[in-house]
């Protein structure tokens, strides 16, 4: 008994005098730490004494209280969450002219819905991973997973956003991120115009898919115009004009994406078309978007359009009577903002969907207004963001929704 006791305590002595070594050591390295040039927002950037290599490194994460009230049933729910958590990773390999970007989702949110076979009921983590060259001043090649030129809506950073998310007409129609290769041009058109365009051909599946291809390619075009020239700081693709352009500049978008035998809801998104027996179903999924960005001096407007068809109409029923439908219709967005002296900014939004067959679609009609308020402290790396909605839905009862977020980026 002595001995063991004797024997403990010096495993206990040993133990304590291991942890103030530790604790001496942290702090001698806290103390020994460079001071980095680098600026909040803008990441940490490492360049290799023989330039063969740069990487810019980035995290960011948002957190969210969203409650909604059921005016129907007087019921209130809510939740705190982590809503994104993002590592980003940036950079040239070998020459300036090949860069690449990889992208790591590691909220719930972000790589969630991996229990399907075709993503190898895996968690999906990654969102981007491609490497792009620049093989001349107006051309450029990409190949890799990474968002198509689709709505400006979605191709607008989730960080740099003029409300706490997207609209409705992003969620249910857009054509998100997919694997593939992307060609694109640009030139001047007139004194100040740029023309703008792009196309991508992609498995037409979505993100993270590691089965062979289910159906055929999909097809994207992307054009857009800039009649008035460059935003300040590429402002066409991040919300509320933070620039205060002195001048008015105009952006106009269409995109028009088929997606041959698409084997999911909505293309890259939603669930596989699949009847209980595992019989997948194919239909061409067809999606067009239009849309516009405004800025001048505080104020900022975008509009967006978009519309999906399929060359059939199918679903899938399961054996409990339930079914899986290809998600289309049309949807319209229109919002904005103006931004004060003091970096707070008032937004409006207002939402409309509606399937084009009620019979077929898996699109609910809906209509949502929304009144948002944005702190900027930082830009878009450090801001508080909340907002206010009704939303009004057929079949269903209506909501009031409250969300309130912050966002942190460095």
């Amino acid at each position: 008994m002595t001995s063991t006791l004797i024997r403990n305590q010096k495993n206990l002595k040993g133990k304590l005098v291991f942890l103030m070594l530790s604790m001496i050591f942290s702090i001698a390295s806290l103390s020994a730490q460079d001071t980095s040039n680098n600026k909040f927002g803008k990441g940490i950037k490492i360049v290799a004494a023989d330039s063969s290599f740069s990487m810019k490194f980035s995290t960011r994460f948002q957190t969210l209280y969203q409650g909604e009230y059921d005016l129907d049933s007087d019921e209130y729910s809510d939740r705190v969450l982590v809503r994104r958590a993002r590592l980003k990773f940036d950079g040239f390999v070998y020459n300036p002219s090949i860069t690449y970007k990889i992208e790591l989702g590691l909220s719930n949110r972000d790589h969630g819905g991996g229990n399907i076979d075709e993503a190898g009921n895996t968690s999906r983590i990654i969102l981007d991973a491609v490497v792009k060259w620049q093989a001349t001043k107006n051309w450029s090649i990409w190949f890799g997973q990474t968002k198509l030129p689709g709505n400006r809506e979605r191709v607008i950073s989730s960080q740099k956003l003029q409300f706490v998310d997207r609209s409705l007409l992003n969620s249910r129609l857009n054509i998100d991120r997919d694997i593939g290769v992307q060609i694109r041009h640009d030139n001047k058109v007139g004194t100040n115009g740029i023309l703008k365009k792009m196309f991508s051909i992609s498995m037409g599946e979505g993100r993270d898919i590691i089965a062979a291809n289910t159906g055929g390619y999909d097809y994207t075009y992307r054009l857009e115009y800039l009649p008035f020239g460059k935003f300040a700081s590429k402002g066409d693709y991040f919300g509320s004009d933070l620039k205060r352009e002195e001048s008015p500049k105009l952006a106009i978008g269409l995109t028009y994406d088929v997606n041959k035998g698409a084997a999911r809801q909505r293309g890259q998104l939603g669930k596989f078309v699949q009847d209980s027996n595992g019989n997948q179903f194919a239909n061409d999924l067809k999606t067009f978007f239009a849309d516009a960005m405004y800025k001048y001096r505080g104020f900022s407007a975008m509009v967006e359009y978009g519309s999906k068809r399929g060359s059939d109409n199918l679903f899938a029923t399961l054996n409990d009577g339930s079914t899986i439908k290809y998600v289309t219709g049309d949807a319209i967005n229109l919002q904005a903002g103006y931004l004060f002296k003091n970096d707070t900014e008032l937004a409006l939004r207002f939402t409309s969907l509606t399937p084009d067959d009620t019979a077929f679609s898996g699109l609910r009609e809906e209509t949502q207004y929304t009144l948002g308020f944005s702190k900027y402290i930082v830009g878009h790396s450090l801001k508080i963001q909340s907002d206010f909605s009704y939303l009004d839905r057929t079949g269903t009862s209506n909501r009031l929704v409250y969300r309130f977020q912050v966002e942190v980026a460095f």
